[in-house]
């Protein structure tokens, strides 16, 4: 048995529960950590699957009242916000982890989204829609093309379309809901898409770190909804601004001064 692998199956299911829903981008923080802890594993990105699996499943758990129940306007705002952004990453996905799936252009990405979350949650703007039942197709829609820009690894898929959402009239409420409810089929269909694509790697001998991962991920990512949930009531999203832009400019000091070797 591989303690250390197991070790480092747990670190990162804890890296992907915790920021899978917050605006600091999960991707890029999984680039960071991976690479720090030299997670190497034939089998890493059906790894990655499984503990994304994991934290889609704590969204649903958690909102299983309105999942389970025949909800046709969710489901029809959920369909429409998902199709821009996987027509896009069909036609220009590959040329983006060939690119972008490093640690410095995630470091970039972390500090102009943190900038980007600043200046929209500091400008005075009346909410239109409180709620996400109060939400149209069209509203949808918009925060479909807002979850476009989480193509670009250390966005944030949760930062684009929460901030999105709010820039076109969502509250700050609805916006993080919407962005937990989008997580759901946005997780299904990239898992899908990436195990069909990597099922060559799938391994029994790997199952133990498979599981070990999901678990990990879905209880971090359920207190990670549960608090966000009562944070947005009364808080803003500046705190978390200033840490992507204090960690982005830390990975690229680390990388300009050589103090970390990072995958440049």
């Amino acid at each position: 048995m591989d303690y250390v692998l197991y070790l480092k199956a747990v670190a990162l299911g804890i890296v992907e529960g915790l920021t899978e829903f917050l605006p600091i981008s999960s991707t890029g923080h999984l680039i960071l950590a991976g690479d720090l802890l030299d997670f190497n594993h034939p089998a890493r990105d059906v790894f990655y699957i499984a503990i994304q699996t994991g934290a889609m499943f704590a969204v649903v758990w958690e909102y299983r009242a309105r999942f389970f129940r025949v909800d046709w306007q969710l489901w029809r705002n959920l369909a429409i916000a998902f199709m821009p952004a996987a027509v896009i990453g069909l036609l220009v996905g590959k040329l983006i982890k060939a690119y972008l799936f490093k640690p410095v252009p995630v470091a970039l990405a972390f500090i102009v989204g943190g900038v980007i979350i600043l200046w929209v949650d500091r400008g005075k703007r009346d909410a239109r829609v409180e709620s996400t039942q109060a939400m149209t197709a069209l509203d949808a829609l918009k925060v479909g093309f807002a979850q476009c820009f989480a193509l670009i690894p250390g966005t944030s898929r949760s930062g684009a379309t929460i901030i999105g959402g709010m820039l076109f009239g969502l509250s700050r409420r609805a916006a993080t809901e919407f962005s937990f409810f989008l997580a759901v089929p946005t997780l299904i269909a990239a898992g899908a898409y990436d195990s069909w694509k990597n099922r060559s790697l799938f391994s029994g001998a790997d199952t133990g770190m498979w599981v070990i991962g999901l678990v990990v991920s879905f209880v971090s990512a359920f207190f990670v909804i549960r608090w966000l949930i009562r944070y947005v009531a009364t808080h803003d999203f500046r705190w978390f601004a200033w840490y992507r832009i204090a960690f982005g400019v830390v990975v690229l000091l680390t990388a300009y001064f050589g103090w970390v070797s990072w995958s440049l």
